[in-house]
């Protein structure tokens, strides 16, 4: 009996990155500042990991997620078939990590400010390891899903990825199929991993405020909201833009494809960058200990 009715589709050897649809001509300019973040993001972040590994008093927690954190910022315009669904897992593995790792920071700082008699007794090293493989665990297991699925859908309609890296849902769109599955894992994922996180840092610091609140004197409620801010700084830029994309692919249709690709680069580029900046600057101890090895490389 004849097959004519029926067609097999193959999956594409390789695709091709668009980048950013609509600012080809001012690629070069746009190239200038994410070199610039991506540079400090990784001369930063390797310092931050140096620092940490050779100063014994920063073997604690906040500098255990701190290394953590450093990690957590790896990402041709042609990429293989399997190399894009494995880039794929991997920058949605590494987003719920870092997710997670701010989670933990928030919960440090709860500690530390309002119960800080307890801090070391409570947050012992075998619980930061627990917690830390509880991040890593839960990232690569909940993201699993993403490319076995999308390695089961047939690709007829294009290789062209209208994105700057192998996003989840901008490859699903290029399947030929009834891809909800996939699409409605992702958005569970969102509420689940995101939502949740949001919400235990959003808990974590309404307690964290109304200690601070509590302190008796002015002076000591703006020091203690200080040693709070910089995480703040980098969970907004993180979160916002990371919601906004998600929720894009599937709900904003009227929203400009290159400014949607251009927030979901800043996500990735901004966070990392600022994590050894806004860490390492006012953080103390790091800053005394890179001051003093700066001392030592030109004496």
């Amino acid at each position: 009996m004849s097959d004519s009715n029926t067609t097999d589709f193959t999956n594409p050897s390789t695709f091709i990155l668009l980048g950013i649809p609509g600012l080809e001509a001012a690629y070069v300019w746009i190239s200038i500042p994410f070199c610039t973040m991506y540079t400090i993001a990784i001369l930063g972040n390797f310092t931050i990991l140096f620092i940490v590994k050779m100063e014994p008093t920063l073997h604690g927690l906040m500098y255990y997620f701190l290394c953590m954190l450093a990690v957590f910022w790896f990402n041709s315009r042609e990429t293989d078939f399997s190399a894009c669904l494995t880039q794929m897992y991997f920058i949605h593995c590494f987003l719920a990590m870092e997710s997670g790792i701010f989670v933990a920071m928030a919960f440090d700082h709860y500690v530390a400010i309002c119960d800080p008699l307890r801090h070391s007794t409570t947050l012992t090293n075998p619980l930061v390891a627990k917690i830390s493989l509880a991040v890593v665990l839960r990232g690569g297991m909940f993201i699993l899903p993403y490319p076995f699925l999308a390695r089961q859908w047939p690709y007829c309609r294009t290789n062209i990825i209208h994105h700057s890296y192998c996003e989840h849902m901008a490859v699903l769109k290029l399947a030929c199929a009834d891809i909800r599955v996939s699409s409605y894992y992702g958005l569970f994922l969102v509420f689940l991993v995101i939502g949740l996180d949001v919400f235990c840092i959003a808990l974590s610091y309404t307690e964290i405020l109304r200690a601070i609140f509590r302190l008796p004197t002015k002076e000591a409620r703006l020091k203690t909201f200080g040693t709070c801010i910089s995480h703040l700084c980098v969970i907004l830029t993180f979160y916002i833009p990371a919601l906004f994309s998600f929720l894009t692919h599937r709900f904003g249709h009227n929203v400009p494809l290159h400014f949607h690709i251009l927030v979901a680069n800043i996500y990735h580029l901004v966070p990392p960058m600022l994590n050894p900046v806004i860490y390492g600057v006012r953080t103390r101890q790091i800053r005394d200990r890179l001051l003093r090895l700066c001392g030592t490389c030109y004496s």
